[in-house]
C-alpha cells in the first residue's frame, strides 16, 4: 500500500472514530445490561411464569380472545385497543391500549392477563429502569430523529471498522499475529492492545454495527410497509378513518380465519385497526415459523375487522424481514444464556478498543502524522519519538 494510501485510511479511521467514540460509549454501556433484560426483569419482581397451555393455542382452558379484550378495556373504558401479544410457553396475554390508534408509545398502556382465569396478572406499571435504558440505548429520548442520528453513527463505526482493518494489514506484515510489544512504550502496548482486541473482535462489532443501523430505520421501514405492501394487500386508501372498537367483529373469528391459512404457525400479537403495524379497517396477525430461525421471521394475515374474513396473507418484504433478524441478533437473544455472557464480554472488549483509541488520540501531538503513516508502512518497525510522561 502507497505511502498516500495510508494516509488517506488513516484519516478516515481517526475521524470516523472520533466523531461516534462517545455515543458508542454510551451504546456500549446502556447495551451491556440490556443483554440480560430477561434476567434483571426476574430479579426485580417481574411477573412469575405461568404453568398451563400457551395463549396462543386454541386449548378449550383458555378464555376466548373477544373476552379478554373485554376485560382490558374495561380496565382502560375511554382508551382503545392497540396490540394484543401472546407467550407461546404459558397462558400469558398482554393487551396494549392507548387514547388514539396511533398513539404515541409514553402513552400507551400494557395490561397483562391470565387467560385461565381472566385476572389481571400485574396493574399497569410504571416506568421501570429497563424502559428508560432501553430508550435512552434507542433514541437518546429524542425520538425519531434520535433514531437516526445514532444509525448514522452506526455508519460511521462501520467505516471506522474498515478503515481500521485495512490498516491493520500492512501494520502487522512483519509482526506475528497478537504481538504485544510489551518492551516497548505505554503507547506502543495499549496501540497493541487496541489492535489485537479490535480485530478479535471485527466480526461481532461489524454485525452489531450494521445491525443497529438497521435497528434506527425502524420507523421508516415499518411506514413504508404499511404504506406499500400492507396498502396494496388491501386496496385501502389514506384518510380513511380507523373502524372504531364498537364496530369490530370476534376477534376468535378472526383468528381461526388466519390460523387456516398460515397452518403450523404461531400467532406472536394482533394489531387492531388503525395502528403502525395494521390498516384503518383490519385486524393484523402476525405468526412466527416453527423453527428457530422462523419465529424471527413474521408472516401477516390481515383480516376485516368488522366481518372477520380473511383479506390477504403474503410475506414481509427484504427489508423488513432484514429488521426482523437484525433486532434479536442486535442484543444476542436468540441463543440463550451462553450466547448472551458471549455478548457481554465483546462488549466490554469494545469498550477497550474505545478507551483505548481515545488514549491513542490524546497522544497525537507527540508526534506528527508523517511518523504514525511510517509506523504502518513499516510494519510496526518504526518507532514514534516518546513523550515525557511515557
Amino acid at each position: 500500500m502507497t505511502t498516500s494510501a495510508v494516509r488517506t485510511w488513516y484519516l478516515i479511521h481517526k475521524w470516523t472514530s472520533l466523531v461516534c467514540t462517545a455515543f458508542l460509549f454510551m451504546l456500549c454501556v446502556t447495551g451491556l445490561p440490556l443483554i440480560f433484560h430477561d434476567e434483571i426483569d426476574r430479579l426485580t419482581g417481574g411477573p412469575p411464569p405461568l404453568q398451563g397451555p400457551a395463549s396462543s393455542s386454541d386449548s378449550p382452558g383458555l378464555l376466548p380472545l373477544d373476552a379478554m379484550l373485554q376485560r382490558a378495556l374495561a380496565e382502560r373504558p375511554v382508551e382503545v385497543p392497540l396490540y394484543m401479544a401472546f407467550d407461546n410457553g404459558s397462558p400469558l396475554l398482554t393487551v396494549t391500549t392507548g387514547p388514539a390508534p396511533d398513539a404515541a408509545e409514553a402513552d400507551m398502556t400494557l395490561l397483562l392477563f391470565d387467560r385461565i382465569t381472566g385476572r389481571m396478572v400485574a396493574p399497569p406499571g410504571e416506568e421501570g429502569f429497563m424502559d428508560v435504558l432501553l430508550q435512552l440505548h434507542t433514541d437518546m429520548f429524542l425520538g425519531l430523529p434520535g433514531m437516526l442520528f445514532l444509525g448514522f453513527m452506526g455508519v460511521l463505526f462501520v467505516a471506522a471498522l474498515v478503515s481500521g482493518t485495512v490498516l491493520y494489514a500492512p501494520f502487522m506484515r512483519k509482526l506475528d499475529f497478537g504481538t504485544l510489544r510489551a518492551e516497548r512504550s505505554r503507547r506502543t502496548k495499549w496501540l497493541d492492545w487496541h489492535n489485537l482486541l479490535g480485530i478479535t473482535a471485527l466480526a461481532w462489532m461489524t454485525v452489531v454495527g450494521v445491525t443497529g443501523f438497521i435497528n434506527a430505520l425502524a420507523t421508516p421501514l415499518i411506514d413504508s410497509w404499511r404504506a406499500d405492501a400492507a396498502a396494496e394487500m388491501t386496496g385501502s386508501k389514506e384518510g380513511v378513518s380507523a373502524l372504531p372498537p364498537q364496530r369490530y367483529g370476534s376477534l376468535d373469528k378472526a383468528m381461526a380465519s388466519a390460523r387456516r391459512a398460515l397452518p403450523g404457525n404461531n400467532p406472536q400479537f394482533v394489531a387492531f385497526p388503525g395502528g403502525a403495524f395494521s390498516t384503518p379497517g383490519h385486524y393484523a396477525v402476525f405468526f412466527q415459523g416453527a423453527t428457530p430461525f422462523t419465529q424471527r421471521l413474521l408472516t401477516p394475515a390481515l383480516i376485516d375487522g368488522a366481518t372477520g374474513e380473511l383479506t390477504d396473507v403474503r410475506p414481509m418484504p427484504l427489508t423488513m424481514k432484514a429488521l426482523q433478524l437484525s433486532q434479536p441478533l442486535h442484543f444476542g437473544d436468540y441463543g440463550g444464556l451462553p450466547l448472551k455472557l458471549l455478548w457481554a464480554t465483546l462488549t466490554c472488549s469494545t469498550l477497550v478498543v474505545l478507551g483505548s483509541g481515545i488514549y491513542l488520540w490524546l497522544g497525537r501531538r507527540r508526534a506528527p502524522l508523517a511518523a504514525r503513516v511510517r509506523e504502518v508502512t513499516s510494519g510496526g518497525r518504526a518507532t514514534l519519538v516518546p513523550s515525557p510522561t511515557e
